[in-house]
């Protein structure tokens, strides 16, 4: 889930400004970086601060908001505030993520900040890596569950992986599942063994105790993996 939804505040009235900063700060998901008067400033400020979100009214000086969204290849997502029905068409096919009609209530506003919170935290989800990883074992593609996987060791162009209470071997090398392992879950201990950090039950000088099973931890690599077990 995202922790907050960065935005910035663009109108060139006053009074508006401070009526969508009082709803924003209300709302403990949404975190104001900056308040502009119109369009050229805006521009400005996100060439140094780029944003989640914009509240961006319409009707402005110098160019529209609408306007202003065209000059941008990839805009921020966009919530429209505006006195002016006429530009609805406009905005939606600008792809904004919502249309507030002035005067806006606080409700309604509310309504259009969790819409972004919902769109925003689904995006994270899809960012999230997928918490398995297929092999092929004996012919056929099987889904390995990270959680399960206790240490994984290797024999030249094969590795073993143990998990709890089975073991699999796969046609693969240790560099290369590495790689697909979530990083700060697992470590390399040695040129042919990787274990899970959470995993780990116990270390005697240079070997790590893994339930019944013990693992090797090179001299090469004794500092770095006791760094990442001990932090």
């Amino acid at each position: 889930m995202k922790d907050k939804i960065s935005c910035i505040i663009t109108d060139d009235e006053p009074y508006a400004r401070k009526g969508l900063q009082g709803y924003v700060e209300k709302i403990d998901f949404l975190d104001l970086k900056a308040t502009c008067e119109d369009a050229l400033e805006l521009s400005t400020v996100l060439s140094i601060q780029p944003v989640d979100l914009l509240l961006l009214d319409i009707q402005m000086p110098h160019i529209t908001g609408i306007d202003f969204l065209k000059t941008i290849a990839k805009p921020p997502k966009v919530i429209l505030t505006t006195a002016y029905e006429q530009y609805a068409i406009q905005g939606f096919d600008l792809d904004v993520m919502d249309y507030l009609l002035k005067p806006i209530s606080f409700e309604r506003f509310l309504k259009a900040a969790n819409k972004a919170r919902d769109y925003f935290n689904s995006m994270h989800l899809l960012d999230q890596p997928a918490p398995y990883v297929f092999l092929k074992v004996e012919g056929k593609l099987e889904k390995i569950s990270f959680e399960d996987i206790l240490f994984i060791s290797g024999l030249e162009n094969y590795i073993v992986i143990q998990m709890q209470g089975k073991r699999i071997i796969t046609h693969s090398t240790i560099k290369s599942l590495l790689d697909k392992l979530p990083a700060g879950k697992f470590v390399q201990t040695h040129k042919s063994f990787i274990v899970a950090v959470d995993k780990v039950t116990a270390i005697d000088g240079n070997t790590l105790r893994i339930q019944k099973h013990e693992v090797p931890v090179s001299r090469s690599l004794r500092d770095s993996v006791m760094q990442v077990l001990l932090r």
